[in-house]
């Protein structure tokens, strides 16, 4: 399995108990979702290693407590600490309407009400506290805060995110 066809889930985060159960905490709004997975992909260098999990439960609202087959102690759940957790795109629950995940618009236009089409989105920079749409116009990289009022409607059919900016936000980048 390749990254690219691949969400990112979470982190193993810490072991749990001397018999190999570790804690992964869960990039989610809905944890509830992963609760009974049977496998989930373990990055190693650069590489998507498949774990098969023996069981597991949620651990205080964004843990996941998981014991893997063949990881049976303390030394075996070291090697883990660290590692991301992935599965592959076709779990992802469909979105509708205005929810959309971050990388469904990579490559969609992105449409102001007042001034039309200014860019396509390369991508999601949400290492900020508030998430940036990085966008190309031309040569110009713009960054257009995601902020729900700004938010008028992604148009998945037309590969469009449609927004209603403040008058001067675009204008100051080109």
């Amino acid at each position: 399995m390749r990254k690219e066809e691949c969400f990112y889930l979470g982190k193993i985060a810490k072991k749990f108990s001397f018999k190999g159960e570790v804690l992964v905490y869960l990039d989610t709004d809905e944890p509830d979702l992963y609760e009974n997975m049977e496998s989930v992909f373990v990055e190693f260098n650069n590489n998507l290693v498949p774990f098969f999990i023996e069981n597991s439960s949620l651990h205080k609202n964004d843990f996941l407590r998981v014991r893997f087959e063949d990881v049976n102690n303390e030394e075996e759940a070291d090697r883990l600490l660290g590692c991301a957790i992935y599965l592959p795109l076709k779990l992802l629950p469909k979105l509708t309407g205005n929810k959309f995940y971050f990388h469904e618009v990579i490559g969609f236009e992105i449409e102001d009400k007042r001034l039309g089409v200014f860019g396509i989105i390369q991508s999601v920079n949400d290492s900020s506290a508030q998430p940036l749409f990085e966008v190309l116009n031309g040569e110009v990289e713009l960054l257009i805060p995601m902020i729900d009022a700004f938010l008028v409607k992604i148009d998945r059919p037309n590969k469009k995110v449609i927004m209603d900016l403040p008058e001067g936000l675009v204008e100051m980048y080109l």
